[in-house]
């Protein structure tokens, strides 16, 4: 016998429960766009989490709370008058057929394109799609329609591949390297000034060049960071585990203590890294 299975559908009508403002669930009654945005955020965050660690039954799930969340935003949009899950789904689907014209024949499902293209083809149209959509929206600036509420590196990243669209970029990694050394110096004279307004811009300087250069080489700032940030963590974590076993404190050593733990909890990690 064939296991039933829930449908959109039912998630849909789920929603409408929640949001039943007789018999639905106080929380979910008193929620609007915006106090559900923090969630969203860390759902996105979670999803991303499990894809990197190669968890995919985790990935499913993190899916599934990802969907909750636009199903959420469009059972708010369908109270208010705004927008209904259907209506969210024409745009979206209407939006990658008008974006794919190489794959869907006169804007069709079904459509089929006989002639073959390569990846760069694909991202130049794209673009221009994307550029003839944004001056429908009177958005004629290359900056326009990049969101405020980006965090702060992956913004850094998109507003300077923006710019570089329009000829506004380095020519290559040794005029970023030779920025980057030149912010360093600013920082230090700002430190050197004690003007801590001024330290923080140099600081923001610094950080914004070094996006400029992970993108001239070729790598994404945030993975990177999210990488090193994790590699730290599992460092840090084995300190700790090393000043447990020798019943110490990191509280009460002193860093030459703290650095030679430090030192061999690398050690013992790429040796584990290179048998695992």
């Amino acid at each position: 016998m064939t296991e039933s299975r829930y449908t959109i559908d039912d998630l849909l009508r789920v929603m409408e429960r929640l949001r039943d403002p007789d018999t639905g669930c106080p929380w979910d009654q008193a929620q609007d766009f915006r106090s559900i945005v923090p969630s969203t955020l860390e759902e996105c965050y979670e999803l991303a989490e499990a894809i990197e660690h190669d968890d995919f039954p985790h990935v499913g799930e993190e899916l599934g709370d990802v969907l909750f969340q636009v199903i959420f935003y469009s059972q708010l949009g369908k109270e208010q008058g705004f927008f209904s899950f259907a209506e969210v789904v024409h745009t979206l689907v209407d939006k990658l057929l008008r974006r794919h014209p190489h794959v869907f024949a006169n804007g069709e499902i079904e459509g089929v394109v006989d002639a073959q293209t390569d990846v760069a083809a694909v991202k130049r149209s794209w673009e221009a799609i994307k550029e003839s959509e944004r001056a429908e929206r009177a958005q004629h600036g290359a900056l326009d329609d990049v969101p405020q509420a980006l965090p702060a590196l992956p913004r850094a990243q998109k507003l300077q591949k923006r710019a570089s669209r329009v000829g506004f970029d380095w020519s290559g990694t040794a005029p970023v390297l030779d920025k980057l050394r030149e912010e360093m110096a600013e920082l230090e004279q700002a430190m050197a000034s004690g003007d801590e307004t001024h330290v923080a811009e140099e600081m923001g300087d610094i950080l914004f060049t070094c996006v400029n250069l992970a993108r001239h080489l070729h790598l994404d700032a945030e993975a990177s960071l999210r990488h090193a940030s994790q590699k730290f963590e599992s460092r840090f974590r084995a300190v700790e585990a090393k000043a447990r076993a020798q019943e110490q404190s990191l509280e009460a050593m002193d860093e030459a203590a703290l650095d030679a733990l430090w030192e061999a909890a690398k050690a013992e990690l790429k040796t584990r890294s290179k048998v695992d």
